[in-house]
Parts: C-alpha cells; structure tokens; sequence
C-alpha cells in the first residue's frame, strides 16, 4: 500500500473513535437527563396524592386540611405502597400538618457525579420541584 492509502486509514479511525466517544458522550446524557425527567414527574404525581389525602375529610380515610395526625387523622401521610420505589428512582416524604416536603434520588448520575436528587415541597394547593443536581 501507498503512503496516501495509509494515511486515509489511519484519518478514518480516528474520525469513527471520535464519533464513538461523542456518541456514547450523548447517550449518557440523555440517560441522565430523562432519569430527572422521570423523578421530576413521578415527584408531581406523589405531591398529587398527597394533596388528595390533604383535602379529603377524616371520615373518608383523608387527612382533614392536614397532612398528619393533628386534625385526628388515622395517620400522617406516606408515600403509598409500591410507589416509594420505581424505575426512575427512591422516594422517602416528611410530612407536617401543612406541608409535605419528599425527596426523590435518581438511578443515574446527575451532572457532579452523583445520583439525580430532586426535592418537592407540596402544600394544599401548590407543588414546587427543585432539581438539586
């Protein structure tokens, strides 16, 4: 072979390594980023519930305008069977009489390294996500 033809080799390996490394450098990303997706969504869905356990009477199983025992409730919310652990990630809540505060740790990591973290702090009419990494 001539020089010319091993040089072309040569420039057309590097060219395919280097859209592997851009590639994989895309997917891991976009993984991280529909991982935050998905516990930004499922955060929304618990806070909904919370504020249905909320707004619902004592009698009926609900809370009485409280998210915990303090208007006689049986019990302070928590997060239902089933859904304290999914796909997307864990979730762990902290309920007082007027809020509810949960936190939701991803299963990839977030951009400094470590899991995707998102806290949502629910009240009776307002559900607020931060995205902690």
């Amino acid at each position: 072979m001539g020089q010319q033809q091993l040089l072309l080799i040569v420039l057309g390996v590097i060219i395919v390594g280097i859209a592997v490394v851009v590639g994989i450098n895309l997917f891991n990303a976009n993984a991280t980023n529909a991982n935050r997706d998905g516990v930004i969504s499922d955060l929304n869905n618990l806070g909904a519930m919370a504020q249905q356990f909320y707004k619902k009477p004592v009698s009926m199983g609900g809370g009485g305008n409280s998210f915990t025992t303090s208007n006689g409730a049986a019990a302070d919310w928590t997060i239902p069977t089933g859904l304290d652990s999914t796909a997307n990630g864990t979730y762990t809540a902290t309920p007082s009489p007027t809020t509810v505060t949960i936190v939701g740790l991803g299963t990839e990591p977030g951009e400094d390294g470590s899991p995707v973290q998102a806290t949502a702090t629910v009240t009776a009419t307002t559900i607020s996500v931060q995205v902690n990494n």
